[in-house]
């Protein structure tokens, strides 16, 4: 299989786009609009991107790039969702040792 290689500017617009995810899942009520608006612009942005026209899009594509926004300093952490009886409960993932 050929490693992906996706240029950086991607890789921003995937944490971004997953932050505000993140942030609509933590905070629902919290300018929900504006984060489906702006998921819909990021989404848009990250699919005409330049990288899937030369590489062709796929869903093993997709899981890379989500994996390199997760990677480095930078990098976003995935949310956890527990079901505590009554409801589920969304929260952010601790920090991971150094």
């Amino acid at each position: 299989m050929t490693p992906f290689r996706f240029p950086d500017d991607l890789i921003s617009l995937k944490r971004r786009q997953v932050r505000a995810y993140h942030q609509l899942a933590l905070r629902p009520a919290v300018g929900a609009a504006e984060l489906r608006r702006e998921l819909i612009r990021l989404s848009c942005l990250i699919s005409s991107h330049p990288y899937w026209a030369e590489r062709g899009w796929s869903s093993a594509g997709r899981i890379e790039l989500f994996r390199a926004a997760e990677s480095g300093p930078d990098g976003v952490r995935g949310l956890v969702v527990r079901w505590n009886g009554e409801e589920f409960i969304v929260a952010e993932q601790e920090a991971r040792p150094a």
